[in-house]
């Protein structure tokens, strides 16, 4: 309820009488009562001027004053109690708002969770379903390769019972026991030793037996008891001993003999495309500077491509036919790669190659050939193992070697591009670096497979010596369509494979011979390749 507007009657009144006194000329008066006997014809006589009336505001203004003071005091009023209602349904409203944003909010975000959660739910089902198929035929393979086992565990068992079934009686140990001794390096190493068990065991329990029936005076056992019981023993004790070493000795080849013809054929043909392209780059004149450098280079070729030929680099003119530079680039990459091949291990320590290369070539001539082989294999696998750095390294050793060799070969030949600067030599090693690199994994990849992924022999990268004489039967020439084979070998711009292998000479002989095949001949260049070239 709205409050009781102070609204002055008094003031009104009082205004109001004056309004009327002053539109009124009849009524009118002067004095008060008190003074009515002294002075009643002169005001009757007189009339009232404006002058003699009480100052009067206009009443208009003043009825207008008031009604705004009044409006003034009505919003105020209205003001202090709609305020807080207001606020308080405002706040309400936007609380409600607030709160059903918040919650649909939240709904919208548990249905993307939701949908996310189903799609994983699906993705991992399906990985479940794939991993059980996986289980199933893991363990399918699993059963069939025991089945295999077993049934080679059981044809293995009936071999050494047959074996056994024919071996000579008990009365004939002395003269078994003195060809074991005889055969002590026969093919297989774990059957001498279960022989020597086996005699052993003989001899002990015989004797053993002979000694409690002498000491409890009772009846010595039968012979063939004895014998049974020893047959026993060294059946498990040979069973035992070829478990242990069959991971070790038997080993099926990685790679056939074509296959690493194949490969060493390959690594031929980067080594002559990359002499082609370099040497068709390259530009020869036939004057040469005479400096000092010249003098060492030419010294350092000739330990790699043997006098003769670098004195025919060095003094002949190369500017119309440079085949002879060729091939003399042909034959310092494959010195340089027969050379690192022929280490136990590219890349090693020197000192530590060359002892590991001692010990398998004594391995090789006096053990047998799978016992030389693994322990090479597994030499090689762990050194790598313990220095995982150690291929990268050989590479990039090989790459650099040969890139170094290539510019000497240049140098030598009287090559003004590029030039001896380091600027164009750089520039060369740039050009051909990725080519050389390739050369040098190719070699890498070549010695691992002959030192690890082959069992069954001894395969071996082989080149020839510059300045022995030719054999047909040992190695090829390049120029042999052309003409008669005559001379001394220069150099070799191919290289060959020989294989090696120890073997039993026959059935009856435990003797083991050693066999050597060249599988592929390296190819030559020969002094008659000269008179060749100055023919074209």
């Amino acid at each position: 309820m709205l409050p009781v507007a102070n609204l002055h009657l008094k003031d009104l009144y009082e205004t109001t009488v004056e309004f009327f006194t002053l539109r009124s000329p009849a009524f009118s008066f002067r004095n008060f009562p008190g003074d009515e006997s002294d002075s009643t014809a002169s005001d009757l006589s007189v009339p009232l001027t404006p002058g003699d009336l009480s100052p009067v505001s206009d009443p208009v203004a003043t009825l207008q004053k008031e009604c705004a003071n009044l409006r003034v005091k009505l919003s105020a009023a209205k003001r202090a109690h709609c305020p807080s209602a207001c606020s308080c349904r405002s706040f309400g409203a936007s609380a409600a708002a607030s709160t059903l944003y918040t919650m649909r909010r939240d709904h919208d975000a548990t249905k993307t969770e939701l949908a996310r959660a189903q799609a994983e739910l699906v993705k991992w089902e399906e990985k479940c379903r794939l991993l059980e198929k996986t289980l199933k035929e893991t363990k399918d393979l699993l059963r069939a390769r025991d089945c295999e086992i077993e049934a080679l565990k059981q044809d293995k068992e009936k071999l050494i019972a047959d074996r056994r079934s024919r071996e000579r009686p008990p009365s004939q140990l002395d003269r078994r026991r003195s060809q074991d001794i005889a055969h002590n390096r026969s093919n297989s190493s774990h059957s001498l030793l279960s022989q020597c068990i086996r005699s052993n065991s003989d001899w002990t329990d015989h004797r053993d037996a002979e000694t409690a029936s002498q000491a409890s005076g009772s009846r010595p056992r039968a012979s063939s008891d004895v014998v049974a019981d020893n047959i026993s023993t060294v059946s498990e004790e040979e069973r035992a001993h070829t478990r242990s070493t069959e991971i070790f000795l038997t080993k099926t080849d990685l790679w056939s003999g074509a296959q690493v013809i194949q490969a060493v054929q390959d690594l031929n043909s980067e080594i002559l495309q990359f002499a082609a392209s370099a040497v068709e780059l390259c530009t020869f004149t036939k004057q040469r500077p005479s400096h000092g450098k010249i003098a060492h280079t030419v010294n350092e070729i000739t330990t790699r491509i043997g006098p003769g030929l670098a004195r025919l680099l060095s003094t002949r003119d190369h500017s119309q036919d440079p085949m002879l530079v060729q091939l003399a680039l042909q034959g310092c990459i494959t010195f340089c790669i027969s050379r690192a091949l022929s280490s136990f291990c590219i890349g090693y320590q020197s000192k530590a190659n060359i002892t590991l290369t001692q010990i398998y070539t004594h391995m090789f001539q006096s053990e047998p050939q799978p016992t030389s082989s693994r322990w090479r294999a597994l030499a090689h696998k762990h050194i790598h193992e313990l220095h995982p750095e150690l291929s990268n390294y050989a590479i990039n050793e090989m790459t650099d070697t040969i890139l170094r060799w290539t510019l000497d070969v240049f140098l030598v030949s009287g090559c003004s591009n590029p030039q001896s600067t380091p600027a164009s030599r750089e520039s060369f090693r740039t050009r051909f670096q990725a080519q050389v690199k390739r050369i040098s994994k190719s070699a890498c990849k070549v010695a691992q497979i002959c030192r690890e992924e082959i069992m069954s022999a001894n395969f071996e990268v082989v080149g020839a010596e510059s300045g022995r004489p030719f054999d047909a039967q040992e190695m090829a020439d390049v120029f042999e369509d052309y003409g008669a084979s005559k001379g001394a070998v220069l150099c070799t711009t191919e290289l060959g494979l020989r294989c090696s292998a120890r073997k039993v000479a026959g059935e009856a002989s435990m003797e083991e011979s050693l066999e050597r095949r060249l599988l592929l001949r390296p190819k030559v260049v020969l002094e008659s390749a000269v008179d060749v070239i100055d023919q074209r």
